[in-house]
């Protein structure tokens, strides 16, 4: 039994026998399609090999990983302004979508087929009164979509037998949508040039260094005969391993023969180059500033702290505004209601010490903040004074402080 069938719901709808796959000339290209394409490089790119590649690794790790990490809250409208809700669907979306799975699991694994193969599918299962009981998340390798009309349905093929899903049944995160609005592009495949040459200077280097860090040479001498230039060969062979072997610095040749490098060095060839250039376009492709991909070349403490602000401007907040906004339309519907789900951020705007402090001072001294909100997000308990808004001057409640009347005269409010 796979990781993914322990958390598979039970079928439901229409259920068919799988049809044979035509063997047309569309069906085979999207057939190849799904294993991988040919980079202009010639390096056959796929999702396997595309996570060999260390900055495509690090991208999709960090982004799903950063992802997962935030919590996801429920709250209800109030007329006071919002409230959190702690059960029922709120431990669905913040501990454990399923029996089997958290909602950190749930969530890494759909960000991780939306950084990789380019979509996430997840499954709600309702109970007869129409609640959240579960959610599933379903391998985007076995779903197809299509169209009814104006409706999308998603058709899900697994263990021989084909499931039937209506749109509001499934949560659907793309990276990023064909014009026909059914189909996805995978951020791997449309950009398999620039990963096709990461993958070629990833096994270009471990080629390069192979046999102990000793490059390709060749072997020069007064040759007697074939024999012996290939005794000679595998002479020097042995004895290049057994250095590597012993880490010893030095090697013994017989008298008359000459050791000569061939091709050339990684300094002259650019190998160092090419290698941060490639991580450079792996960050163009996820939206990432380098410095979250482990390249500091550039990094100086101020750009640094700008990227992180521009990472959580552009990037996440993108990306969580598209889960929040799916999410809510299909466990709430389009019709407006007292419940919706946000993520929390506060753990990635908290910045350094001095900034919070500051920025809660100038919120607490304006009436922004009362004081006891700010303590909360610093993980403080509440002060039995520290529910009531304040305003600048003595810092006291705003109800305790002077203003003026119309005449100029002071009076306490």
């Amino acid at each position: 039994m796979g990781f993914l069938d322990r958390f598979l719901p039970e079928r439901r709808g229409t259920v068919f026998a799988d049809s044979s796959i035509p063997v047309s000339s569309d069906s085979i290209v999207q057939i190849f399609n799904g294993l991988g394409g040919v980079s202009a490089s010639g390096v056959v790119v796929n999702i396997d090999k595309a996570l060999g590649v260390p900055s495509v690794w690090a991208a999709v790790n960090f982004l799903s990983g950063t992802m997962a990490g935030l919590p996801l809250n429920l709250y209800k409208r109030t007329k006071d302004g919002r409230e959190r809700v702690r059960n029922g669907l709120a431990t669905i979306l913040h501990d454990a979508v399923n029996d089997g799975m958290s909602s950190f699991d749930w969530r890494k694994y759909t960000f991780d087929q939306i950084f990789t193969g380019g979509r996430g599918f997840t499954y709600i299962e309702r109970n007869a009164s129409g609640s959240v009981v579960n959610l599933f998340p379903l391998n985007p390798e076995n779903m197809e979509v299509e169209r009814d009309g104006l409706r999308k349905t998603y058709i899900y093929k697994s263990d021989g037998k084909t499931t039937v899903y209506a749109e509001n049944e499934i949560i659907d995160l793309p990276f990023m949508l064909r014009s026909d609005g059914l189909k996805h592009r995978s951020p791997i495949m449309s950009n398999k040039d620039a990963i096709g040459l990461a993958i070629s200077a990833t096994e270009y280097g471990s080629r390069f260094f192979q046999n102990g860090g000793v490059p390709p040479f060749v072997v020069t001498g007064g040759f007697q005969s074939g024999g012996s230039m290939n005794r000679a060969s595998d002479d020097l062979d042995a004895a290049v391993k057994k250095a590597a072997k012993d880490a010893r610095q030095a090697l013994v040749l017989p008298s008359g023969l000459e050791v000569k490098p061939i091709g050339a060095d990684p300094e002259k060839s650019q190998l160092v180059e090419l290698q941060r250039f490639v991580i450079e376009q792996i960050a163009r492709v996820y939206s990432l500033p380098p410095v979250f991909l482990q390249d500091l070349t550039h990094g100086t403490f101020s750009n640094t702290e700008q990227q992180d602000l521009h990472l959580t401007k552009h990037t996440i907040r993108r990306w969580i505004e598209a889960f929040e906004q799916e999410i809510n339309l299909k466990l709430f519907g389009r019709v407006s209601n007292r419940l919706f789900a946000e993520f929390n951020l506060d753990g990635l705007l908290r910045g350094d010490f001095a900034t919070r402090m500051g920025g809660y001072a100038t919120g607490i001294q304006n009436g922004v903040l009362k004081p006891n909100e700010a303590r909360r997000k610093e993980n403080l308990p509440d002060d039995p004074a520290g529910d009531m808004l304040m305003i600048q001057g003595a810092t006291v409640p705003i109800a305790k402080q002077m203003s003026l009347d119309l005449e100029g005269n002071q009076d306490e409010v």
